[in-house]
């Protein structure tokens, strides 16, 4: 287009109504009249930014990583220093000697599953007339602690946090008979609900009504959506018994915990998830089966034997 008086003055008028629809937008707000044609454009003109977008995400994606790589470092980094105050708090004389290993089994567990914890103390359990599997830690909202958070220690799945005040938390025991957690066969990848029954093993449905189980196989947690309450991968038991299959769309097994909710002591609530699901690498190693020792006898005829095919005599 030449630049011509014309064409100075059109472009004086286009300019002045973009600054009025752009007035009457921002005073129109949700309501804004030309919200319509904003939609419009918005499927006109979307694909071609997506296209834009998938170019350069790449750059965007490697620069976020960075930047989220630098702050979980920071933040691991904080836990570490605070789980070290842990351990030097419980000293090193014989009576927390048994503390110390646990504290030391939990903090490899979460290096296996790349879980962020915050180590912490049972100082209470629940109380006896509410029926419930319970227990109180030193931890609270001052600690980063938040309601539905996963608690684990160096054997495997805990419970979930319930309550938090500004000290200390409220822990929901995975035997809790409110207490129900999505599971994943080793393996198999079969999915189920666990659900705690008190001083019982847990049962287990799977969604499979066929699925192929038998007793000795292991399950971890499926983890939830945003990993709350559940992070994935934890350790939550060894199949002890599976119930006949019976063409139910479901099958009960019932499981028994790797965890001791009679014995708890150190603790750890995850603050922080996995960048990926740690699959079954956090479960223990299997035992090795023991060789049944074979014993070999030797016959060894004695002097006085006969010979095949002779009679000995009577003398």
């Amino acid at each position: 287009m030449r630049d011509t008086r014309e064409s100075r003055l059109l472009l004086v008028l286009l300019i002045a109504v973009a600054f009025a629809l752009i007035t009457v937008d921002i005073r129109g707000g949700e309501d804004s009249p030309v919200d319509g044609a904003r939609q419009a454009a918005a499927a006109v003109f979307g694909p071609i930014e997506d296209s834009v977008s998938t170019a350069v995400d790449p750059v965007g994606n490697a620069v976020s990583a960075v930047r989220d790589s630098g702050e979980r470092h920071d933040q691991l980094a904080e836990l570490v220093k605070e789980n070290a105050a842990l351990k030097a708090r419980l000293g090193s004389d014989d009576r927390n000697s048994s503390r110390l290993k646990q504290l030391d089994k939990m903090l490899k567990t979460s290096a296996e599953g790349q879980y962020g914890i915050k180590g912490a103390e049972v100082i209470a359990i629940g109380a006896a007339q509410g029926f419930s599997w319970t227990i109180t830690i030193d931890v609270g909202a001052n600690d980063g602690i938040q309601r539905d958070m996963t608690v684990l220690n160096g054997d495997g799945l805990v419970g979930r946090v319930t309550t938090v005040g500004p000290n200390t938390a409220t822990v929901l025991l995975a035997n809790d008979p409110d207490f129900t957690v999505g599971t994943r066969m080793e393996a198999t990848d079969e999915l189920g609900f666990a659900s705690g029954q008190g001083d019982r093993p847990l049962r287990v449905e799977l969604l499979n009504g066929k699925a192929d189980v038998k007793k000795g196989d292991r399950l971890v947690t499926f983890g939830s959506q945003a990993d709350k309450p559940f992070v994935p991968g934890v350790p939550v038991g060894v199949v002890s018994r599976v119930d006949p299959s019976g063409g139910d769309l479901t099958r009960t097994l019932y499981v028994t915990p790797y965890v001791s909710f009679t014995k708890l002591d150190i603790v750890g609530v995850v603050v922080q998830a996995p960048k990926k699901d740690p699959r079954d690498t956090v479960l223990p190693a299997k035992p090795k089966p023991t060789p049944t020792p074979t014993v070999t006898v030797t016959v060894t005829p004695s002097a006085n034997a006969p010979v095949d095919g002779e009679i000995q005599q009577e003398q």
